[in-house]
This record gives structure tokens, C-alpha cells and sequence, in this order.
């Protein structure tokens, strides 16, 4: 009598493989940006710091992109102001409107954050090759365009962290 082998269990779901793939690359960019002396900047600070544009954002514009609710925005802009990423000054077309915008602490975290991904990006490109890593990159812009999440592609003036 012939004992069969077990079925091999499915892969896991895309969704998880993409999941898992962006904690251990954030993981790796707070890394960085803690050993280039940003010691203070917490992983729930992404849901802030990618969405800010040069010019500055409102807290509701911000909370909008970010997805989440304007209170929970509220606390994490409160705490990278409060750590001195972040400040606040009135919208010159309406003063009872305040502008979110980096300080150079703030600019200095971008750049850091920027550096790392250029870094992690070579990495990447080094162990699978120009072919490959193009390819992977031309997929993802295709799935984070076409989700239906109306979010797409970034405005390329945004900066990313």
C-alpha cells in the first residue's frame, strides 16, 4: 500500500506577500532614518509624512489622502509638531484655516527617507537585475492604478516617506 503525499499548501494570498513585503521595507526605512539620528520617529508617523506636499496641506486634505479620520490625523500632526517635524501657520485665503508644512527638521526626515528608498531600490535592482526589478515596478504601478481607490499615482511634487 502506497502512502500519498499531502497536499502541498495554496501560497499565500498576493495581498499578504504585498503586505508582509512593505513592513519588512518599513521596517528597514525606520531603520535608517533612526540611525541617521530621527530617534524619535515612529512607524504610525507614515501615515502622516508621504502625504505632505511641499507647499503644505490642511488637516482635512491630509486626513483625506491618509485615509484615516481627522482626530486620529490630529494626534499624529500634534506629535510631529511636538517633536519638531511639523508646523502649523494660517492659510493666507483663509486665516481660520491652518497649513501643515515641514520644518527643516521635517525636510531633513524626507530627505533621509528618500535616501533610503534609492538605497533599498539599488539593493533590489542589484539581486534581481534591471530586467526584473523594471518589470516589478511596472506591475505595481499598474495594480496601485487601477485598485479603484482613486489614490494612484502620487503627485510626482509629493515627497515620499
Amino acid at each position: 500500500m502506497c502512502a500519498q503525499a499531502a497536499p502541498l499548501p495554496p501560497p499565500p494570498p498576493l495581498v499578504r506577500l504585498l503586505g508582509r513585503a512593505l513592513d519588512v521595507l518599513s521596517e528597514r526605512l525606520h531603520e535608517q532614518l533612526v540611525a541617521a539620528g530621527f530617534d524619535d520617529h515612529r512607524m504610525s508617523h507614515d501615515k502622516v509624512m508621504p502625504h505632505i506636499p511641499p507647499g503644505g496641506i490642511t488637516l482635512a486634505e491630509l486626513s483625506r489622502r491618509a485615509g484615516i479620520t481627522k482626530q486620529a490625523m490630529a494626534e499624529l500632526v500634534q506629535d510631529l509638531e511636538t517633536k519638531g517635524y511639523l508646523r502649523r501657520r494660517p492659510d493666507p485665503a483663509d486665516r481660520r484655516v491652518r497649513i501643515i508644512e515641514f520644518t527643516e527638521r521635517g525636510w531633513s526626515a524626507v530627505r533621509t527617507a528618500l535616501d533610503g528608498f534609492a538605497r533599498v531600490e539599488k539593493e533590489l535592482q542589484s539581486r534581481w537585475g534591471h530586467h526584473d526589478f523594471t518589470l516589478l515596478r511596472q506591475m505595481l504601478e499598474d495594480v496601485a492604478d487601477h485598485t479603484g481607490s482613486g489614490q494612484g499615482r502620487r503627485d510626482a511634487a509629493e515627497p515620499t516617506t
